[in-house]
């Protein structure tokens, strides 16, 4: 389909939007078939599907941006495609090619180029693939089906009226297990933050951070987002665990910190009783890019770092930084954009 879209790209939310065309490819008798794009969002599987009953499923996200001269890119759409490999490998299923997943999200991303939003609204195309277990397998077993999809949907700027800190809690629950899935994008670990997510809210909270679920003294991730923290000497720090997700947002972060803005980096532990070291601290994943936290309350104190109301300079440099790499306002490093043909 061609033509323009009816949509108010200036209060364009993170919502749901029926697209044209989404991929799909199914995994049977121990290979992918060629795949390609359908015009239905739904899908017809097993009752039994292993998806369903045993949580066998993982997912990504990524965006496609719409450049100043009007061309689209991807960024680092290799990261996911890896990270997704490592997911199937983790749950027993089949692993997507590489070149496979970067080609599914190019498609998806040329047959709706009309829900693309323009430069310069902060608005993106915000690509949802997964890996879901179907079939007649009631067992609690791998399935010997599989179907790899991958839809899009225009989503808004997330701060709308610029960014702002917000505050969080330290959670009184376990985002993952020691040694479990949590290095992993399975549905699991987002059905089980769901819960302490709700108890933040209703005290006034944006969301909790998460300890190490060995010894709950050192922090792992922040929501559903890793955890960075600025150290008074302008370090950039970041928490290091077997349990964390490793983002692509924070991987491009500590290559941005070094080499755009030549500070000092490190992947350590982060304990939840040393705050003080830190003059600035954020949560990074793809939607939001940087969400700054103004302060973490622990113990009953509400610790604040650079402000409640204000976000501190080098959090300001970092999200200007990457956000122009992704939007082609900056130089991007070699193999961190890949242009889709339109």
């Amino acid at each position: 389909m061609s033509g323009n879209v009816n949509i108010d790209w200036s209060n364009l939310g993170f919502n749901y939007i029926k697209t044209d065309f989404r991929y799909i490819s199914r995994w049977k008798d121990g290979k992918w078939d060629e795949g390609g794009l359908v015009e239905d969002n739904m899908l017809r599987i097993s009752e039994a599907s292993t998806a369903l009953h045993y949580g066998q499923q993982c997912f990504e996200g990524l965006k496609a941006y719409r450049r100043k001269d009007g061309k689209v890119q991807l960024f680092r759409p290799d990261m996911n495609a890896k990270r997704m490999q490592n997911s199937c490998k983790r749950v027993l299923m089949p692993e997507v090619p590489v070149d496979k997943f970067i080609d599914a999200c190019k498609k998806v991303v040329k047959a709706n180029a009309r829900f693309i939003p323009p430069y310069g609204t902060g608005g993106t195309f915000y690509l949802r693939p997964m890996v879901i277990g179907v079939g007649d397998t009631i067992g609690v077993k791998p399935a010997q089906e599989y179907i790899f999809c991958v839809f899009g949907i225009p989503v808004g700027a997330y701060f709308k009226g610029g960014m702002a800190p917000v505050n969080m809690e330290v959670a009184k629950y376990d985002r993952a297990a020691p040694f479990g899935t949590g290095a992993v994008k399975v549905g699991g670990n987002y059905a089980g933050s769901l819960y302490p997510h709700e108890e933040a809210a209703a005290r006034g909270f944006a969301d909790c951070v998460y300890l190490d679920p060995a010894t709950h003294t050192k922090i792992e991730e922040a929501g559903a987002a890793n955890f960075f923290g600025i150290t008074k000497e302008k370090h950039f720090v970041t928490p290091t665990s077997p349990s964390i997700l490793p983002s692509i947002t924070k991987i491009s972060l500590l290559h941005v910190a070094k080499e755009y803005l030549g500070m000092a980096v490190e992947e350590r532990d982060v304990f939840i009783d040393k705050l003080d070291e830190f003059s600035e601290a954020g949560a990074c994943g793809t939607a939001a890019v940087i969400s700054p936290i103004g302060g973490i309350e622990y113990n009953g104190k509400l610790h604040v770092f650079y402000s409640e109301t204000e976000v501190g300079p080098v959090t300001k440099e970092l999200y200007k930084t990457l956000v122009g790499i992704q939007f082609g306002d900056i130089d991007a490093p070699a193999g961190w954009v890949v242009e889709v043909e339109l």
